[in-house]
């Protein structure tokens, strides 16, 4: 199996998706926008996986590339292939899918809870009650057609959504490492302005280790989901 993700900067990667993948037994393979912008065939990857990033879905004329990304997104989605998509990567979809994508009320940036919304289908994977995660956004999404949210927050109503069985997309960091914390913090610190939703270098980045392992296994939980529904399982 194969799994594809498509990064937007250096200094969001992965993160602790990468183990999970490597031991399920997936090949990874990357479309980097910052070096390269080669995209595979949609039939030669069983998974996508969208990375975050500071630009904005609508600024194809900075970033031309995005004109492609996400007539590819949408080719995967079409095709039946599990697809995640993490706070730029959920906007991405998104709007790929039909939705729009605007600016929030307030930033929200650091340490916040969200709430679970809860569906009735048994398809939709089920968040806690609420947890604390990591964000790192100003904008938020409508959802596509067809879209279910997943979960919300006092600061952003859409903070994630499924579409189907097996397309998940989450405003919000489960991803985050102590390592990626400090390199977003590092190469976005001019965004750590005094905000309601806004926490401070310190406060970011003096969270505990349990706080990480336990975004970390929610991140687990879900690629677990994603993975029942590979077409070639």
């Amino acid at each position: 199996m194969r799994a594809h993700y498509l990064q937007h900067v250096p200094f969001e990667d992965l993160g602790s998706i990468e183990a999970w993948l490597l031991d399920a037994g997936y090949e990874l393979t990357s479309t980097q926008f910052y070096n390269f912008k080669e995209l595979p065939k949609v039939e030669d990857i069983d998974l996508l996986v969208v990375m975050g990033g500071p630009m904005n879905v609508n600024d194809e004329q900075d970033y031309p590339w995005l004109v492609d990304e996400k007539k590819f997104i949408k080719s995967v989605i079409k095709a039946g292939k599990p697809t995640l998509g993490i706070c730029l990567g959920a906007q991405l979809i998104a709007n790929s899918m039909g939705g729009e994508v605007f600016p929030n009320p307030v930033k929200e940036i650091g340490w916040f809870p969200i709430q679970a919304a809860r569906s009735l289908n048994n398809g939709v994977f089920q968040f806690p009650d609420e947890i604390e995660v990591f964000h790192w956004h100003g904008e938020t999404f409508s959802l596509p057609s067809g879209a279910v949210q997943t979960a919300e927050s006092k600061g952003c109503k859409n903070q994630a959504f499924q579409l189907g069985t097996n397309v998940i997309g989450l405003q919000f960091h489960l991803e985050t490492t102590p390592d990626s914390a400090q390199a977003i913090v590092h190469n976005c610190h001019d965004e750590l302005v005094e905000g309601e939703y806004i926490q401070t270098e310190s406060d970011i980045l003096s969270t505990p280790q349990e706080r990480y392992n336990s975004i970390n296994s929610l991140m687990n939980n879900i690629l677990v989901h994603l993975h029942k529904y590979n077409d070639k399982e």
